[in-house]
């Protein structure tokens, strides 16, 4: 899968927002690259610009296209994990702080693109978990050791993704 080592963006083709928009059920919006595919090729993860076409601001960088990760990470949602994250992050000090720096380099990536005059990131980030989804798709993107939240997301999924051909 590319993107888990952070190695890089790739331009988005015709043929990649096409797929896309198969994924989400309607056409990409401020859709800027492909950041992790999956293991047919398919997008997985997609970078975003900080802003919509209309300039209404569109905070979260990374976003998770692939289908079969959306579901799976849906049911880790659906079973109370990200409310045991959250306190969790009360309590245990090396976790919040590594979890606000994953919160600082989200807001310095987007920001280098365009910055929007305001410290919202996504998931929750930094004081609380609201959306494994988004966490895991920084984890794809920029490797592990950037968000703990979206590592464990990914330990969590046990193996049950990337495994051979995906549906798109």
């Amino acid at each position: 899968m590319h993107g888990r080592d952070g190695a890089g963006l790739e331009p988005v083709t015709e043929n990649d927002r096409a797929v896309v928009a198969e994924q989400l059920g309607r056409p990409p919006r401020a859709l800027r690259a492909v950041a992790a595919r999956c293991p047919s090729g398919h997008p997985a993860v997609v970078q975003t610009n900080p802003r919509l076409e209309n300039g209404t601001p569109f905070p979260t960088l990374y976003y998770l296209t692939c289908p079969r990760l959306g579901s799976l990470v849906g049911s880790l949602e659906a079973s109370g994990v990200m409310r045991e994250m959250t306190e969790r992050l009360a309590h245990d000090t090396d976790l919040a702080g590594r979890y606000r720096r994953a919160h600082e380099s989200y807001l310095a990536e987007r920001d280098a693109i365009e910055p929007l005059g305001h410290e919202v990131t996504a998931g929750g980030m930094p004081d609380r978990v609201k959306c494994l989804h988004v966490h895991l798709a920084h984890t794809l993107a920029a490797g592990s050791g950037v968000n703990p939240i979206g590592d464990e997301t990914l330990d969590l999924l046990d193996g049950s993704w990337p495994q051979g051909e995906c549906a798109g």
